[in-house]
């Protein structure tokens, strides 16, 4: 039997041939440049093996000829009009090197990555081979590390293609062309009609995960440019004991006040009876939990907070490195490890880094605990871990590699442990209290160096002990205000709102920033998005016209990510969804036409600088109040859109 296997990249497509084939294949050269084509006996199965790969996606959806013109049609006909799926004109070669392989092979193997886009690839593929080879049989393998274990598991336990998760992915496709088509249209062409300062503006494109994106950008702006600090009043109390250096400061109960006539009342009676008494004494064993393991909206969150890396950088090398076999596959929800998962293998690989070894031969010693179990699961592939040693990285990779490693390792590792001891007292019938804390095994910690937790010495103390506090003041400070977003803090605000997948937050993140939509601004080592004035214009501009579920909020696309979910269980068809979505968008979009002068108003007053001013603004030193905790490049077909 001879076997057709198509990856999804070049790399990948090299990698597995030279693990199914033991390193004895020959080559061939394909039409393009990037893809080369494998032949080997693979005898396990008794079959001859030929393996190639394409770039990506081979389809591509537009609008016909007619349509192609911007001044063709009524935008509004573009969320009706014909959609053309057709191979884009880029990959006419990759495409003709499936064609020409698919009549000489029984079998079609798809070794797309194993998530919602590489089915819908893995279906594309089909579509080319099929009508060249219409008795060819189709069969999906499924892996998550390049690795030879689960090459070899794949090639010989292929399950069927997931069209279920391919058709989600195409009615995707489909409503982000007619979605952003339509409203880039409107938004572009009546923008550079009414507003001087952009008619020489090339695109100001509408996408349906990038507005949402841009609007929590410019909502936590907004809080910054509003906030105005308040005073606020505190009881500072600390002990001082002539045997040691330091100060024991104790918390007032109360926390702070805000009225200073009630806060200077409660010092007075405070400093009426100064003597302090110690009511309670608690002494408790405590843990600080190692982490969970790692997903990709985790690996985007923490390596921008700890790496300074941008989230895009960060998977675009986690993938080079799952490319190389170093690194499981980076795109995954799942925070949970498989109870049959070895994790002893994987932790003996990792014995000879000269820089965690001897923490990893302690893992095999008795210092392995099972990893933490998270909540989220997508059946699809293992949390983020290494998959080999790597001794040999620089520069970025390295980086990536060693976060990963560590964190991989801090799992398989014991809880920090901890001796807290909390005093509780009370002066002038105020209650105040002091924490003081001895680490006594820090186990992950010595792995993992990101997460901080060290002793903090509290001196002894007896209940019904009474001393006299060495100082004793009321002090005032100032509400901070908040940050600006930071990249990590955006990631989290659009995985908790649904904008997105674990997979394209980070492009979304990048083509706000493309558009110039937002600029982002550098201080100190710590990066923070700032909207330009056209950001924030064509936000306010969307905000004032009042929808029930506005275009630069995070309403519409959950609705559609949602609706994704229902697609692949089954419970909706691609037409249903389609059909739904395109309606809610047309309601929108009626409503924006018919109040666009509120758009056009909104981006000249920033645009002339009567708004906020940008970009020298102050971009807070407080806490955010709010938690900031589809390879969908831009739908552009048709004369524009974006996601």
């Amino acid at each position: 039997m001879r076997v057709l296997c198509v990856a999804e990249k070049p790399s990948i497509a090299k990698s597995i041939t030279q693990i199914l084939s033991g390193g004895q294949y020959t080559t061939s050269n394909s039409a393009n440049r990037y893809i080369k084509n494998y032949e080997f006996d693979y005898p396990q199965l008794g079959a001859h093996f030929t393996v190639t790969s394409v770039v990506g996606h081979l389809f591509e959806y537009d609008f016909g000829a007619q349509y192609k013109k911007w001044n063709s049609c009524d935008p509004f006909e573009l969320f009706d009009a014909p959609v053309q799926h057709t191979v884009a004109s880029d990959k006419a070669d990759v495409a003709g090197n499936l064609r020409r392989l698919a009549p000489r092979h029984q079998e079609l193997v798809i070794w797309t990555d194993c998530d919602r886009e590489g089915e819908n690839i893995g279906s594309e593929v089909v579509k080319v081979c099929r009508p060249a080879n219409p008795a060819i049989r189709v069969r999906r393998a499924r892996f998550s590390a390049i690795i030879a274990g689960q090459i070899h598991r794949a090639a010989q336990n292929t399950v069927e293609l997931d069209m279920l998760q391919a058709a989600s992915v195409e009615a995707r496709s489909i409503i982000d062309l007619r979605v952003g088509a339509t409203i880039t249209r409107m938004q572009t062409l009546g923008l550079q009609r009414l507003v001087p300062q952009l008619k020489d503006q090339k695109l100001m494109s509408y996408g349906p995960c990038q507005f949402p994106t841009l609007g929590f950008v410019v909502s936590r702006y907004e809080q910054v440019q509003a906030f105005v600090a308040e005073t606020f009043w505190f009881i500072y109390l600390t002990l001082t004991q002539p045997d040691r250096n330091n100060s024991t400061e104790f918390t007032w109960r109360r926390g702070r006040l805000f009225d200073r006539e009630m806060a200077i009342a409660l010092y007075e009676y405070v400093l009426e009876d100064a003597m302090a008494t110690v009511t309670k004494v608690t002494k408790k064993n405590v843990k600080k939990w190692k982490p969970l393991p790692l997903t990709t909206v985790e690996l985007q969150k923490s390596g921008s907070r700890l790496l300074r890396m941008a989230p895009k950088k960060i998977l675009d090398v986690a993938e080079k490195l799952y490319q190389d076999g170093f690194l499981s596959y980076p795109r995954t929800e799942t925070d949970i490890f498989d109870p049959q998962f070895d994790h002893a293998a994987l932790i003996a690989k990792q014995t000879v880094d000269p820089a965690w070894g001897a923490f990893a031969n302690g893992l095999q010693q008795g210092g392995y605990t099972a990893p933490r179990r998270g909540k989220m699961d997508d059946h699809a592939h293992p949390p983020i871990h290494p998959t080999a040693h790597a001794a040999n990285l620089t520069g970025d990779a390295k980086r990536v590699y060693e976060f990963v490693a560590r964190r991989y390792l801090a799992c398989c590792s014991k809880d920090a442990e901890g001796f807290e001891t909390t005093v509780d007292i009370v002066a002038g019938g105020e209650d105040f209290y002091a924490s003081g804390l001895i680490v006594l095994a820090r186990n992950y910690l010595d792995v993992y160096p990101y997460d901080k937790w060290g002793d903090k010495p509290i001196p002894d103390f007896a209940e019904g002990q009474r001393f006299m506090p060495t100082v004793c003041e009321l002090r005032d400070g100032q509400t901070s205000c908040p940050n600006l977003l930071t990249e990590a803090d955006l990631v989290g605000l659009m995985d908790k709102n649904g904008i997105g997948t674990d997979a394209t937050i980070a492009q979304h993140i990048q083509t706000i920033i493309d558009r110039e939509y937002v600029i982002p601004q550098k201080e100190g080592s710590t990066t923070y998005l700032v909207p330009s004035n056209l950001g924030i214009g064509l936000v306010e501009g969307y905000s004032r016209i009042g929808f029930e579920r506005s275009l630069s909020k995070p309403q519409l696309r959950r609705e559609t990510e949602r609706m994704m979910v229902q697609v692949c269980n089954g419970t909706k068809t691609k037409g249903e969804m389609i059909d739904e979505s395109v309606e809610q968008y047309k309601h929108v979009f009626v409503l924006a036409r018919n109040n666009f002068n509120r758009i056009v108003e909104s981006v000249r007053q920033y645009m002339l600088g009567g708004g906020a001013q940008r970009p020298n603004v102050d971009r807070g030193d407080g806490a955010p109040d709010d938690d900031a905790d589809d390879d969908d490049d831009d739908a552009a077909g048709g004369g524009g859109g974006g996601r």
